[in-house]
């Protein structure tokens, strides 16, 4: 106890903010990559190199999931278990909540969705401790104008209607990567995600075409955009932000 209120005088004397925590909550767009030699990033693993150390950040993000799953499977107690007063949580759910095709994942954006957003902030705040809801990160479909389409406008939507309802923080990251994408165009997008051709992966030996995963040139670029979002609302997290570019 006397060593945490000593770290924390020091933190404010060298003029850094004191140590807190962010936990990240989400589906692949976000989680970590155990396999390194693949391409594949979720920008949740490059945040931390945006931000000081004293913001310990702990990536809960797991592929697949969606709002329902991630809290039948018991990932969101084990997360609440974790979780301490004045601690930040940031949710980020809608690629899998649409697949109607999958019944242990979909989470209608009218209904359903809402509400396993409503109960989060709930539990949360509860606790004490800050939640702050986001948009999912664009796909990466152009038609044949060569004009981005924006397939997640419903979900995100209804992540912000739902922050605003209760008035917690809402980051527009389906916005912000969007309008990115769409500025730079077609082509040139094509760096930020994952194009590998044959003959390299056991995985993939015909090769792969991924428009909704990033690799780390847009787990990186995803990142930037996330702090350079909490720097303009002016977050209590901007204070944690080491850089804006990598």
């Amino acid at each position: 106890m006397l060593f945490a209120m000593l770290a924390s005088t020091t933190c404010i004397a060298d003029g850094l903010p004191p140590p807190t925590t962010l936990h990240l909550v989400g589906d692949s767009t976000m989680s970590n990559k155990e396999n390194l030699n693949y391409p594949e990033r979720g920008w949740g693993q490059i945040l931390p190199g945006f931000m000081l150390p004293q913001l310990r950040i702990m990536n809960h993000a797991a592929n697949g999931r969606s709002t329902k799953r991630f809290v039948d499977e018991g990932r969101w107690a084990y997360l609440l278990s974790e979780l301490s007063a004045g601690d930040y949580v940031l949710v980020q759910f809608g690629h899998n909540d649409q697949k109607k095709d999958s019944p242990s994942r979909y989470a209608d954006a009218e209904n359903d969705y809402p509400e396993y957003l409503t109960g989060f902030i709930n539990d949360v705040t509860e606790r004490g401790a800050h939640i702050m809801i986001a948009s999912s990160i664009c796909r990466r479909h152009f038609d044949n104008e060569g004009k981005l389409k924006r397939t997640l406008t419903r979900y995100a939507s209804a992540a912000e209607q739902v922050a605003r309802k209760h008035k917690v923080t809402f980051i527009p990251m389906n916005t912000l990567t969007c309008d990115f994408f769409a500025s730079i165009g077609d082509g040139a997008s094509e760096d930020y995600f994952i194009k590998v051709p044959a003959g390299i992966y056991a995985k993939f030996p015909n090769g792969k075409v991924d428009n909704t995963h990033v690799n780390v040139v847009g787990a990186t670029k995803v990142s930037q955009l996330f702090v350079r979002a909490l720097k303009a609302q002016n977050h209590p997290l901007a204070d944690y932000v080491y850089r804006t570019l990598l």
